[in-house]
């Protein structure tokens, strides 16, 4: 019976979860109702599967989900007459539409809670302690060990048990076969007294708190000549924001040629360039190294931007697309005007796809930050590398140090996320409306 508990415990799980959807979204409806009776009762109601649960999940998996299915059992119940009473002044339809959206909505919060826990654990993990890191289950909240000062030195504060009863306790030396030396603090059984006791008898006092020195250490321990990360910041932000231009540049006026200009072969070309797309990186690799090394660039940042300026295969077809949904009557009007090609590419068509220049200048950005290939293969100075190579060769210096390496590797996400934060919106709204036509 025992080896069923577990899948007890994630049958109850799916249902309690399933059950504070469907509460939730009645909730909502009542609010729009302005049913406040209703919204009182189903608040009270999950928060008794809330508790109900908690308290159970751990004694017993069994018992948890008899009690979280009988619960929410219940709740089926009033949710059908509740839904029965509602209908009729919301049309038949009204109970299919309210499982439909639960069910949508459930699976959204699934998929943001699966993708979102990595990240959580990656910054969780930049602020913890390294006794803290491997625990199991995990520690999402870091938290320290409480220090106290004996003799002008700080200790660490711990348990012990001695005789039978638990003593606050000073930890004053580590010796070399991993054991501590303790001084058991005043006002408790054994007072003053020093003794040697092993990790595992010893219980931490922890409150909660940062260790931000995790990302002064990650900062002390980067190169000196690089100013703590500074200089791999500048080369990694040279790189990118020419890679951006250079793609923007070149590939809006590569997608306008196919999109709106009538020249031979037309088809042809643009066959070809999707073509490109099937090409796996690694048949281009050494041929384009070949390039770049009798031009003189290998150990330059040359290789790393320049390409960019002869247009992305993607850039273009993501472009074009979307310079096809703009009306022909547009360039007709310029034309009358007596605007050339280029004034009508530059003053109205470019106007018209912002949302897509704005998608592809985020994509750029992100696939130029993280590039690691490109500077692994190009460049041998430690001078001129890219946050994304620095921080590979760092996690290979401190691969045990698993805290600084988080911290670390925090501090490299930062710019990717504030910039996809305040920009998801022109990024999808670009994505979108590249595949409209009208």
């Amino acid at each position: 019976m025992q080896s069923l508990y577990p899948l007890f415990w994630i049958l109850g799980t799916i249902i309690l979860y399933m059950a504070i959807g469907l509460c939730s979204v009645l909730i909502w409806e009542c609010v729009k109702n302005r049913s406040y009776l209703a919204i009182l009762q189903y608040i009270g109601y999950a928060a008794v599967v809330i508790g109900v649960g908690s308290l159970i999940h751990a004694a017993s998996p069994v018992m948890y989900f008899i009690t979280v299915a009988l619960l929410a059992g219940g709740y089926a119940i009033r949710y059908a007459a509740t839904s029965t009473k509602v209908a009729k002044s919301h049309g038949v339809g009204w109970r299919q539409q309210m499982a439909k959206t639960v069910a949508t909505h459930l699976v959204l919060l699934t998929g943001a809670i699966i993708f979102i826990c990595p990240f959580i654990w990656l910054v969780s993990t930049s602020f913890k302690e390294e006794d803290q890191i491997f625990k199991y289950p995990p520690v999402w909240v870091p938290t320290r060990q409480v220090q106290v000062k004996l003799d002008g030195k700080k200790c660490g504060l711990s348990r012990v048990v001695i005789d039978g009863k638990n003593v606050k306790v000073a930890e004053i030396l580590d010796l070399d076969d991993g054991s501590k030396k303790v001084k058991v603090l005043a006002g408790q059984p054994h007072a003053g007294e020093i003794m040697t006791v092993n990790m595992e008898k010893l219980s931490k006092i922890r409150k909660f708190g940062l260790r931000w020195e995790n990302y002064t250490d990650a900062l002390d321990f980067v190169p000196k000549g690089t100013h703590k990360g500074l200089l791999y910041l500048w080369n990694t932000l040279y790189v990118t924001i020419l890679s951006v231009l250079g793609t923007l540049i070149s590939s809006s006026m590569v997608a306008y040629s196919f999109a709106r200009l009538k020249w031979p072969g037309k088809e042809l070309f643009f066959a070809l360039l999707l073509a490109t797309m099937m090409l796996p990186g690694a048949v281009t690799m050494m041929p384009v190294f070949l390039i770049f090394r009798s031009l003189g660039w290998v150990d330059t940042l040359r290789p790393l931007w320049v390409p960019t300026f002869f247009g992305g295969a993607f850039s273009v077809f993501l472009l074009r697309q979307f310079f096809m949904t703009i009306p022909q009557e547009l360039e007709e009007a310029a034309r009358i005007d007596g605007a050339g090609y280029w004034t009508t590419f530059w003053k109205i068509m470019i106007q018209q796809v912002k949302p897509a220049l704005a998608a592809v200048a985020i994509m750029t950005f992100m696939g130029s930050w993280n590039n690691f290939m490109g500077p692994l293969i190009y460049l041998n100075s430690p001078e001129k590398m890219t946050l994304a190579y620095a921080l590979q060769l760092f996690q290979g210096e401190h691969s045990a140090e698993f805290g600084m390496v988080m911290a670390a590797s925090t501090m490299v996400m930062i710019p990717v996320l504030l910039l996809f934060f305040f920009t998801q919106r022109y990024f999808i709204e670009g994505v979108t409306l590249t595949g409209i036509k009208g």
